[in-house]
């Protein structure tokens, strides 16, 4: 592990998608950077998903700046695995200074500079990219009965395959993507019953990846010109890929109004009838991964930093970058992280 520097232009925390895309456009532009990534090998959240995790698109529809992700053979949708090998070559391809396992503690300001303390050290730089995602902030909701419940309970960061629940009974609680893959994963090999605030709307068919692109892409022209359209989420909240439209055809892909509480055996539903059940997979989302800016005192709505387009509203130094819309439209997503990296890398330099 090298020295930390301390005369950098830029350093950017997290070496996932956003943070590789950040760097292809720091290395474009001549400027001193390093990539920080907590992670021992590349690959970002992706090399964390579950074993059938896919991209929602064609490989040519994801694709980081320079360089289009290859498609897979015998797959018109990518595995998490592939995405995995595609970012760690990504990485090399354009020999980016990425420096790992380096965990950040925090970014706090240093004069003229930002610093940013880790377990290696410190490092110092004109201005700080922050691209640590959301996976590594999971979040369960508190509800009635959590402690007394005898079961096992998971999130989503902690499912990788159905094995382990092999005729067993399962709650699956969320109204997202996570939870309808999830739910069309384990109710292969075991009882479930799926639990949500609301029940979730599920787009088209024919609606996967290519399309969101093309309505990210409408609403990002629109908004240049100060026009508001209706973004991806107003097509529904689920994609229709394979496992979960073959869910749907084995009449599983339905939702419950969310239960009341946990009992040490199960859930009490909305009917006030007891369902038992083995385990339950919080499929509840995620928040950002921001504990390393709490030095910087930032202010938040709804816990999440305040931002001009991708820049800190409080410290013109940061910039903070793929944690979705609001640092960007579906900068959450591999070619949203492309764009808003371009935009935030320019802005930077031309500051």
């Amino acid at each position: 592990m090298p020295l930390a520097d301390r005369d950098l232009d830029v350093v950017v925390i997290g070496g996932g998608q956003a943070g590789l895309a950040a760097g292809y456009y720091l290395r474009r532009a001549g400027v001193r950077f390093v990539i920080l990534d907590a992670s021992a090998d590349p690959g970002g959240a992706w090399q964390h998903g579950w074993n059938s995790l896919r991209l929602f698109s064609p490989a040519e529809y994801s694709p980081l700046p320079g360089w289009p992700m290859p498609r897979q053979e015998g797959e018109e949708y990518p595995t998490a695995s592939h995405v995995v090998d595609y970012l760690r070559a990504y990485e090399h391809r354009y020999d980016l200074p990425t420096h790992r396992p380096v965990r950040v503690s925090a970014v706090r300001r240093d004069g003229e500079q930002l610093a940013v303390d880790t377990d290696h050290g410190t490092w110092q730089a004109a201005h700080v990219i922050s691209a640590t995602g959301t996976w590594g902030n999971p979040y369960v909701p508190t509800y009635p009965g959590e402690s007394s419940y005898t079961g096992k309970q998971l999130h989503t960061v902690d499912y990788s395959s159905p094995d382990s629940f092999q005729g067993k009974r399962v709650a699956v609680v969320g109204g997202g993507n996570s939870a309808a893959q999830i739910l069309a994963d384990v109710s292969m090999v075991a009882a479930t019953r799926w639990y949500a605030q609301r029940p979730p709307r599920f787009m088209p068919d024919d609606v996967d990846g290519r399309v969101l692109f093309d309505v990210a892409s409408r609403r990002e022209a629109a908004q240049r010109h100060g026009k508001q359209t209706a973004g991806v989420s107003a097509l529904g909240d689920v994609v229709m890929v394979e496992s979960v439209r073959e869910a749907r055809d084995r009449g599983v892909l339905h939702t419950l109004p969310m239960f009341h509480q946990l009992t040490a055996h199960g859930v009490i539903e909305s009917d006030g009838s007891e369902w038992e059940c083995d385990a339950v997979i919080w499929c509840t989302g995620f928040r950002p991964t921001l504990d390393h800016l709490a030095p910087l005192h930032l202010t938040t709505r709804a816990g999440e930093p305040l931002t001009n387009g991708t820049r800190s509203a409080d410290e013109p130094r940061l910039d903070l970058l793929g944690y979705g819309d609001w640092t960007g439209i579906a900068s959450a997503t591999i070619v949203g992280a492309s764009r808003t990296a371009k935009l935030a890398v320019a802005d930077i330099v031309n500051s």
